[in-house]
């Protein structure tokens, strides 16, 4: 008879360079998605976010959107054409941070981004409450 032989190969590590990879992009997810506390002058109601932190920003225009659709810019009430010529005064660097009932309709919150997009502005924060 022929004699068969069968090496056995044992395991005695796991390769977890792939876990890391996952992980690290995961990482990344987390913190260029996470929002920020910061209270208001307008009083509109949070939505919540369990991973919001605070952080003190500095030359900042607050741009409001109540659960009845009114739109504010600091203290003033605007529609969507005086938000537009508004946002368009200031430069595309300032920092924009939007507060947004979280009984607003989702077309106030998409009006609000459209013209921010349209604007080309490239710092903008949507505040939560945790």
């Amino acid at each position: 008879m022929a004699k068969c032989s069968k090496k056995i190969k044992r395991f005695d590590e796991i390769n977890v360079i792939p876990f890391i990879d996952i992980m690290l992009v995961l990482l990344v997810m987390v913190l260029t998605t996470a929002t920020f506390i910061k209270q208001g002058l307008i009083p509109v109601e949070l939505p919540e976010a369990a991973s919001a932190k605070k952080e003190e920003l500095q030359k900042e225009i607050n741009v409001y959107v109540k659960a009845n659709g009114d739109m504010f810019v600091e203290k003033e009430q605007v529609d969507a054409k005086e938000l537009e010529a508004k946002l368009s005064k200031i430069s595309k660097e300032q920092t924009v941070v939007l507060r947004s009932d979280k009984e607003a309709t989702f077309q106030d919150f998409v009006t609000v981004m459209d013209i921010l997009k349209r604007l080309e502005h490239q710092q903008l924060y949507i505040v939560t409450k945790e």
